[in-house]
């Protein structure tokens, strides 16, 4: 046991969960602080990725402040706590979209750079959006999804540590097939006896339904974000949390989770 590495990622283990249940749990202001705060963060991260994989292309210096700006006022345009200034965000983000056309109509190069880094948007802020759309919607809802994707995380690396022997996927060597299936089986089961004692106004068939959806997701998220820093040649997307690597790291699986329990929220809600 090296003692020194271990209370490095306990204690920004600690921060973070403070951080993320003051986000989720305070209030609406709170939230809205906390995906913006992520979607920021991831964003920076992706880029510094798609640099790192395409070095050949041209990224000019403008491109990654206006894409966090765009970002930003993409989410809070549909903020109901900025109601008042919702048509000043809407011709912002017009303009802003405006100019990113132009560079995607430019040059061969920054053409390029200027897709990859529109399709950050479509990976990371659209998520949040997504995600915030679910708070509104019941508040519980972000909650409950992202402590399944701990929940699952949890169970699947203990799971695999144990009895782990037959790997996942080349992408990411160190995940098996029993760790990934006994995680999701042992989410199921205890989101299944959380919702059984907790009295909400959905099923237990729904919280289990969305841990099914959430967890298996999730993995193809944490997948991607592994194929994407074996690309890059990187161990870690950034260096945020000491002991922990970078945001995009801590949220990977969330990225796209997100988009589908949108999905299945708004079919089965």
């Amino acid at each position: 046991m090296n003692w020194p590495t271990f209370f490095t990622r306990l204690g920004s283990a600690i921060v973070f969960c403070a951080v993320m249940l003051m986000g989720l749990l305070w209030n609406e202001l709170s939230f809205l602080v906390l995906v913006s705060l992520i979607d920021v963060l991831c964003l920076r991260e992706f880029y510094k990725l798609m640099k790192k994989i395409y070095p050949q292309y041209h990224w000019p210096i403008w491109i990654q402040p206006a894409m966090l700006v765009a970002s930003l006022a993409y989410i809070l345009q549909f903020s109901f706590l900025l109601y008042d200034y919702q048509q000043y965000l809407h011709v912002f983000t017009i303009i802003l979209s405006i100019i990113l056309g132009v560079a995607l109509f430019s040059i061969q190069k920054t053409r390029i750079a200027a897709g990859h880094a529109l399709l950050g948007l479509v990976y990371i802020s659209m998520p949040m959006l997504l995600l915030y759309f679910l708070y509104v919607l019941n508040d519980l809802l972000p909650l409950m999804i992202i402590l399944m994707l701990w929940c699952n995380d949890t169970l699947a690396y203990l799971v695999g540590s144990f009895i782990g022997k037959t790997p996942l996927s080349k992408i990411s060597p160190k995940k098996t097939w029993e760790g990934t299936l006994g995680g999701i089986i042992l989410t199921l089961v205890a989101v299944y006896i959380w919702s059984y004692f907790k009295e909400t106004n959905l099923s237990s068939m729904f919280w289990v339904g969305l841990a099914l959806v959430v967890a298996i997701t999730g993995t193809f998220g944490d997948l991607l974000e592994s194929k994407l820093k074996r690309m890059a040649d990187v161990k870690d997307s950034g260096k945020i949390m000491p002991g922990h690597g970078g945001a995009l790291d801590r949220f990977d699986s969330l990225l796209i989770a997100a988009p589908f329990a949108y999905i299945y929220v708004y079919i089965f809600f």
